[in-house]
């Protein structure tokens, strides 16, 4: 029955050569075409191009756009040679391949090959049409020759290659080449393009996922015409056979799933996005996420940011350990999440800092408790070092030195500095104090690496870009050249954590109050890299520390990038390089701008003699006292030296001789303080 049936078509076809020429072309000229336009899966492509990350078409297909140019000759070659060898001769409908395929059906008795052509099968592809019933065959060939007079031959050739059903939800060369053996079409062996060209034949039969064996002999048998046709030798035959058919369907690549979503809904008509990752770094920097949650219970989450800070340019972002729906919370990306930074704005208050003049790397600062009209911040370990650096300051992350800075420079001016490098931030209950320089306001990841970018950058803010050839903005200074360089040659003094390699990397550790979120960005002279861990829900992560939990996953992402750091850049000729003796006086030691009103209680100050006394001298000399201020002392009278580096506050001084005097103490910081007596 079923042979009666396709002698019936093939006769059909072959008097199709029966019509007029006139009514042959306005019978063809009349069909109705179905849509030519095929519908391809939504592609997000690294920045050489590679697929990071694909969507299906609206009924679930994987259908990836392809180029002729794009899949293999060889492939294409051994597919006409099976399917179609007058493929580029007739007009959609083989008179040649139909008298064959009668004559074969009526000498054997049975259908030993058919007539249908690549086009034909295009037809029945973008009809989904079924190849068996009558009426469909004649649909297939009237379709198939209408297609030739409107579509160029390479045209329906790229159909099929869209087109092409695989097994199950892959359609089209590319969705098999991709799913099948992990690759782009470009480039096949032998044993693949065998195994392609065989499948569409009986795509449910041949899968491989399904039957290894069904599929082998399919492939072998295309192999076999390939032989005969002479596409392939003897030797390549040989190997070919011995390659193993897969057994299973690979993943489509699935990297930056939040990235790709987020970019895919800014510009939603478009079928292709190239970003400016890096499809090997994102794969890398994703499985070290993975690997550093895995053994840290079932809420913790990671998120990791790496831009070239030179061009503004996103080479991976990773917004959590795994894109699902799990307890902790993998659908949520962490690196736009608003979250306290913790100590990770402090770089950014002293490069204030230094440009205001209010201090230098070598400035003295006090470290001590501290009341700033109510707000009496204390260091994370309740500890108070007394005198120390600013250098020092930073480098130990103490809480009292930043506040007193940005008590001198004002809450507002560090909001300022923010809006300049482009950080989106939010400030609880809108009124921003001094709270804001230990992590009491909102940032992100994202925007906490722009701003590192920027310091790393010499202090020129440029947004971060994602997309390639997206547009570049002009930057804004937020520090200068020399201040940023000082905060970076500060950072870089860090020792890094155990068993990290001892390198140059200027890096910052934050920890948010009730441990909520521990965080470590750094940056070496080209890039920058930011990591933040914590509990998406916001709760606290008992025992977390920046400096701990954060800090050996960013030397490990700088690993990944690469084998060596880029060396810091040289300090900019306008960079201050002294030691704290040799800084200008107001310099040597913090003071705020309003210290010139408000009295110095550490100042010191003559206790004994007081001002204005009139003293007797002692045989010994005179009995002096000094209150305050920090030794050693030198005394002074009328001007002269006459004790110098004493370490006690008290000591006598001789040879002053009678009359009106003015003695001088001076500490070790260079303050100073005067009395005048008269000595009798």
């Amino acid at each position: 029955m079923m042979g009666a049936r396709f002698l019936f078509v093939l006769a059909a076809g072959l008097g199709l050569a029966a019509f007029s020429h006139d009514r042959f072309d306005q019978w063809v000229d009349a069909t109705v075409l179905p849509p030519l336009q095929v519908e391809t899966s939504v592609e997000v492509l690294d920045r050489g191009g590679a697929l990071l990350r694909a969507y299906t078409v609206a009924d679930g297909r994987w259908r990836l756009a392809v180029a002729l140019s794009d899949v293999d000759a060889g492939y294409v070659a051994a597919l006409l040679a099976y399917e179609d060898k007058r493929f580029y001769q007739h007009g959609g409908v083989d008179p040649q391949a139909l008298a064959r395929a009668a004559l074969q059906a009526v000498w054997n008795g049975h259908v030993v090959s058919g007539g249908s052509t690549l086009t034909m099968q295009v037809a029945r592809l973008l009809e989904e049409g079924t190849t068996g019933q009558i009426d469909g065959k004649l649909r297939q060939m009237r379709v198939a020759l209408a297609l030739e007079r409107r579509l160029s031959k390479q045209q329906i050739l790229a159909l099929y290659l869209h087109l092409a059903p695989y097994g199950g939800n892959l359609e089209g060369i590319r969705a098999a080449t991709l799913s099948y053996f992990g690759k782009e079409p470009v480039r096949l062996t032998p044993a693949e393009a065998a195994l392609l060209v065989a499948i569409p034949q009986s795509p449910e039969t041949r899968r491989p996922d399904r039957s290894v064996a069904r599929a082998t002999d399919a492939r072998d048998r295309v192999l076999a015409r390939a032989l005969r046709d002479g596409l392939i030798d003897n030797e390549q035959m040989a190997a070919a056979r011995t390659e193993v058919v897969p057994a299973q369907r690979r993943p489509f690549p699935a990297l930056a799933p939040h990235m790709s979503d987020r970019i895919i809904a800014e510009e939603p008509g478009q079928q292709r996005h190239q970003l400016t990752l890096d499809k090997t770094l994102q794969t890398k920097l994703e499985r070290l996420a993975a690997d550093v949650v895995a053994s840290r219970g079932d809420r913790l989450q990671v998120a990791i940011v790496v831009a070239d800070h030179a061009s503004g340019e996103v080479l991976a972002s990773v917004g959590s350990a795994a894109f699902q729906a799990d307890r902790r919370a993998g659908f949520v990306d962490m690196t736009r999440a608003i979250r306290s930074p913790g100590s990770t704005l402090k770089p950014l208050i002293y490069g204030l800092a230094f440009d205001d003049g209010l201090a230098h790397p070598e400035t003295l600062i006090e470290d001590k408790p501290t009341d700033f009209n109510g707000y009496r911040p204390q260091n994370f370990d309740r500890h108070f070092r007394g005198t120390i650096r600013i250098r020092e300051a930073l480098q130990e992350s103490l809480n009292i030195p930043v506040v007193a800075l940005t008590d001198a420079l004002g809450p507002a001016k560090l909001l300022a500095a923010l809006d300049k490098a482009g950080v989106r931030y939010h400030v609880p209950g809108g009124q921003a104090g001094l709270a804001i320089a230990l992590g009491g306001i909102g940032v992100s990841l994202e925007d906490m690496v722009q701003l590192y970018a920027a310091i790393g950058r010499g202090g020129v803010a440029l947004p971060l870009t994602h997309r390639i050839n997206g547009e570049r903005p002009e930057g804004q200074r937020v520090l200068s050249a020399a201040s940023a360089w000082q905060v970076g040659d500060i950072l870089a003094g860090l020792a890094p954590p155990p068993g990290a390699p001892e390198n140059r990397l200027a890096y910052k550790t934050g920890t948010s109050y009730g441990h909520r979120d521990a965080w470590a960005i750094g940056f070496d002279g080209r890039h920058v890299i930011g990591v933040w861990m914590g509990r998406p829900d916001g709760t606290p992560v008992p025992g977390a520390f920046g400096a701990d939990l954060a800090a050996p996953i960013l030397f490990q992402a700088f690993a990944r990038l690469k084998r060596n750091l880029d060396p810091q850049p040289d300090p900019p000729p306008a960079t201050l390089l002294v030691s704290n003796a040799e800084l200008p006086q107001p310099l040597q030691r913090f003071r705020n701008r309003n210290a010139a009103f408000q009295p110095d209680k550490d100042a010191p100050s003559v206790a004994f003699p007081p001002d204005g006394a009139e003293v007797e001298m002692l045989p010994e000399g005179l009995l002096v006292r000094v209150s305050g201020g920090k030794a050693p002392y030198t005394w002074l009278a009328n001007g002269v030296p006459v004790a110098i580096s004493l370490g006690g506050r008290e000591t006598i001084l001789n040879s002053l001789g009678r009359g009106f005097i003015t003695l001088s103490v001076i500490d070790a910081t260079g303050r100073s303080a005067r009395a005048k007596v008269r000595l009798r």
